[in-house]
């Protein structure tokens, strides 16, 4: 059993997996099984997860449930045992209720995270595998490389210039050089430069490690544990909605006092009109909102999560509703991400892949091989990054290695590829006769050779030999290809320590050009941009030539924008860049810098940025830009955790996706809310006048129940509405923009009057035809149904209902349910005595239901109204 007290940086490598029963090849499966259930989980203690049974009690936590309790205490002493029943069953359906919508979300929630949950690529029985991180056990044998995250503590056995930013822990933000000997002396911890940590961040180079604690028993766990757990994140919208419900909430309570005070100036009962005054009260406070709002955020990431985008962030679903700029990277995201070497350059020629036959090629093509950190899987496909997997396929087909040779490549030393160089190195050999094999950035590498292989001869590398090699690379680049250089040099000794000793006076041996076409939905998906007024750029460390040519193909520059380079940004000062970024639709051999010069110009200028990253050095881009958008295939740990969004399928198209249920998730929340506060307000307005005019109107459980039959069901379906037909032609909202725009607040009010007028009037007109009993009948199916029909009307915001009144199922369902509900207390006789109900003829629910369809017909008017911009006018007016 492994102590995680023991000093495993004092121990060698090999004593070290000898301590932990491990080895070079890793667990079995069934030890590593075993090894989870002894250790737990890696991962830390966090606050238990609400039991629905705790959900269930923290529902009656509201001061107003306590209220209708004691209410319902009273009407029991006063032998009103019907009412107290009514009063108490309808608490219990609202917590019942309220706990089931709460695990939803929760649910929703969890879910999500584990979606998001990190891996760790592991050795195990000899095989390389991805698996989550919280599955890793001491002993296990974890792969590192530059843009993971250290899953778990670990003593390192293999670097190959490996570096870790180990900031989180210690303070420290310069990369820590690692190494494998053993440290004797005591060392603190930023010392122990054999040791990998949890949290911190992989930032160059590659190495390998045997876990050593995971979990609580890391340094970060002991760390971590001993905090109090964080506390719920709220987003922006959901402030206010709490901040509204108090507003609210206060003049509902004056209201009820108004109410309360004019009763008794009646000379009605001083019991009866505090039951009025509470239910109306209970009824009327939109108490409710905040958690309306979190339910529509659960459901829409779960929505965008099914669409390949994950939302890591709860304020960024809003976010997303607002962006417009997406700032992306070129490949894998606007493209497929599928490279194929189209086209190779050596001896002063261009051939076709297929076509090629020269003497130079095996020394090309041994570059490929060599110079490269893909591997084969079992079933011989390679595996790793696409560019260098398109190298290793062309390899295996042209002829010249084999699957056997390229499993068995060594090396003897190496240089890994970093943004700033813009190239790789590779050393093979042994015995003081070595090869150092050189691929990059064509224009990086060219400038450092000084000779060139041309016919298997090595000749000087002239100024008339460059330009031929940089003209082959700009005709290869206009044919949208991806070039990349390659060289080699003898060498006596394979210390990679310092690469410009390597990485100068090189051998030119070639180029090759590979291809990766546009993806076929990226184009249609830029349009879609065009159209919803959100301005669409294309990032890419490519050369010029290529990053213009598939952006012609995507339409990118359709507009009359241009393509600028990173050398022409360097040269610009911020306010030339302010200046001009906005006719900028391309920028091509940019660094991971350049990406967040680019956001402040355009967040500067007030705009709400999204930008892509899947690399170690994007991470500054991803945290400054509004929605740092992280590729979940090609991406790093490290630009993951920047990340607010982060694409299962690292695709353009996803994004354009993920804006427009951004766009939909904020429009339904606004309906909800809009439906919730005009209801309520129906119902205040209908209880207040009848109430100063000196009738009895509604009894204190015919109020609870319209407001439990009516509100939620419909507020939830509202929630997942299927976009408007123009969801996507319309231009962002305005992020400044308060959540309640003068319109909106005139239609709640406007909606909120003319439901309660139409309860009050029909209440009227049966009081003076039907008498009092079947008045408040008609009066309860009018504000109820009423509500029902407001539900629908507020579906669409400029579309008329009636154009797709089935488009969304779970609405039809939540009204058919709800006026269900609503008339079933008139029709089965024991609920129509205990509410106090009378039979109505068929007249008299012809006209309580054809007032409340009138609601659903005021609405609509409202929009025609509206479209001709009337209501407007008549209001400035």
């Amino acid at each position: 059993m492994p102590d995680h007290n023991r000093e495993y940086y004092k121990m060698s490598a090999e004593n070290a997996l000898k301590e932990l029963n491990s080895s070079i090849g890793g667990l079995k499966p069934g030890e590593a099984h075993q090894r989870l259930a002894e250790h737990g989980a890696n991962e830390f203690k966090t606050k238990g997860k609400k039991s629905l049974t705790a959900i269930f009690l923290d529902q009656f936590k509201n001061i107003m449930i306590w209220v209708l309790i004691a209410a319902a205490a009273i009407s029991l002493a006063l032998s009103e045992t019907a009412d107290a029943i009514v009063i108490l069953a309808v608490v219990l359906l609202n917590a019942v209720m309220g706990a089931v919508q709460e695990s939803r979300a929760e649910a929703a929630l969890e879910a999500l995270k584990k979606m998001a949950a990190p891996y760790a690529r592991v050795v195990r029985d000899g095989v390389t595998a991805d698996i989550p991180a919280r599955e890793l056990v001491p002993g296990d044998i974890v792969l590192l490389e530059a843009g993971m995250n250290v899953p778990a503590d670990m003593r390192l056995i293999d670097s190959a210039s490996l570096k870790i930013i180990e900031s989180a822990l210690t303070g420290e933000s310069a990369p820590v050089e690692k190494d494998t000997a053993p440290i004797f002396p005591d060392a603190a911890l930023g010392d122990r430069v054999n040791m990998a940590y949890m949290g911190s961040d992989v930032s160059y180079g590659r190495g390998a490690g045997v876990v050593t604690s995971t979990g609580g028993a890391t340094e970060m766990g002991k760390i971590a544990e001993g905090l109090a757990a964080q506390k719920d994140e709220q987003t922006p919208l959901q402030k206010k909605m709490e901040s509204l419900s108090k507003t609210l909430s206060i003049i509902v309570f004056v209201v009820a006092l108004v109410i309360f005070a004019s009763g008794l100036l009646t000379a009605k009962p001083v019991f009866e009109m505090f039951m009025i005054a509470v239910s109306l009260a209970v009824a009327a406070i939109p108490e409710g909102l905040a958690t309306v709002v979190t339910i529509v955020l659960a459901m829409g990431m779960k929505r965008m999560a099914q669409a390949g985008a994950i939302i890591r962030k709860l304020p960024a679903v809003e976010t997303l509703g607002s962006t417009q700029v997406i700032c992306s990277d070129k490949t894998g995201t606007l493209t497929q991400n599928k490279m194929t070497v189209e086209r190779v350059y050596c001896d002063f020629r261009e051939y076709e892949a297929d076509g090629a036959d020269s003497p130079s090629l095996s020394m090309l093509v041994d570059c490929m091989a060599v110079c490269n950190d893909s591997n084969l899987n079992s079933r011989a496909q390679a595996i790793g990054d696409p560019t260098e997997t398109s190298l290793m396929v062309y390899a295996l087909k042209s002829g010249h290695w084999t699957e056997e040779q390229l499993r068995r490549r060594e090396r003897a030393g190496e240089v890994p590829f970093d943004s700033e160089r813009k190239l790789m190195s590779v050393i093979t050999g042994k015995g003081g006769d070595y090869t150092a094999y050189v691929k990059g950035a064509p224009d990086i590498l060219i400038a450092r050779c000084t000779h060139c292989l041309v016919n298997g001869d090595v000749i000087e590398f002239d100024e008339s030999a460059r330009s031929r090699a940089l003209r082959a690379n700009s005709d290869m680049a206009a044919k949208a290809l991806r070039v990349l250089a390659f060289a080699y040099k003898r060498l006596s000794s394979p210390d990679s320590r310092d690469p410009s000793r390597i990485e100068h006076g090189l051998v030119f041996i070639g180029l090759c050009g590979q291809i990766d076409p546009a993806r076929p939905e990226a184009r249609d998906a830029v349009a879609k941009c065009r159209r919803a007024g959100i301005v669409p750029v294309m990032i890419t460390g490519d050369h010029r030539d290529t990053a213009v040519a598939i952006a012609a193909q995507l339409g990118l520059l359709d507009d009359g924008r241009r393509a600028v380079t990173g050398a022409e940004i360097e040269k610009m000062s911020a306010e030339d860049l302010d200046n001009t970024v906005g006719d900028i639709g391309v920028y091509a051999r940019v660094s991971p810098e350049h990406k967040v010069r680019i956001v402040d110009s355009w967040q500067r200028q007030g705009y709400v940025v999204a930008m892509t990253g899947d690399g170690v050095n994007d991470a500054p881009a991803l945290k400054r830009a509004d929605i740092g958008v992280g590729m979940g295939i090609t991406g790093t740990d490290v630009s993951k955790g920047a990340s607010d969004m982060v694409l299962t399928d690292d695709n353009f198209a996803t994004i354009v996706k993920a804006v427009e249920q951004g766009r939909i998730i904020y429009n339904n929340i606004k309906k909800a809310v809009k439906f919730l506060i005009s209801s309520n307000m129906g119902e205040v307005l209908a209880l207040l006048a009848a109430t100063l005019a000196g009738f009895n109107l509604f009894t204190p459980i015919q109020i609870l129940w319209i407001n439990l039959v009516t509100d939620t069901f419909p507020a939830l379906a509202l929630g997942v509405e299927p976009a408007e037909s123009d969801v996507l032609k319309k231009r962002p909202r305005n992020p400044k923009e308060p959540f309640f725009s003068g319109r909106l607040w005139r239609e709640i009010v406007l909606n909120g009057f003319v439901e309660g007028a139409l309860a009050f009037g029909v209440f009227l007109y049966a009081y003076f035809t039907y008498g009092q009993a079947a008045a408040t009948t008609m009066a309860f199916m009018t504000l109820g149904l009423s509500q029902l029909f407001n539900a629908l009307g507020v579906r669409f915001e400029h579309d008329s209902f009636f154009r797709a009144p089935f488009s969304n199922p779970s609405m039809i369902w939540a009204f058919l349910g709800s006026a269900l509900l609503q008339v079933v207390v008139i029709l089965i006789p024991p609920l129509r005595a205990v509410f106090g109900f009378v039979t109505l003829n068929a007249a008299q629910w012809a006209i309580a239901v054809g007032a409340s369809v009138f609601m659903l017909l005021f609405m609509e008017l409202e929009k025609v109204l509206g479209k001709k911009d009337i209501i407007d006018k008549v209001t400035e007016e």
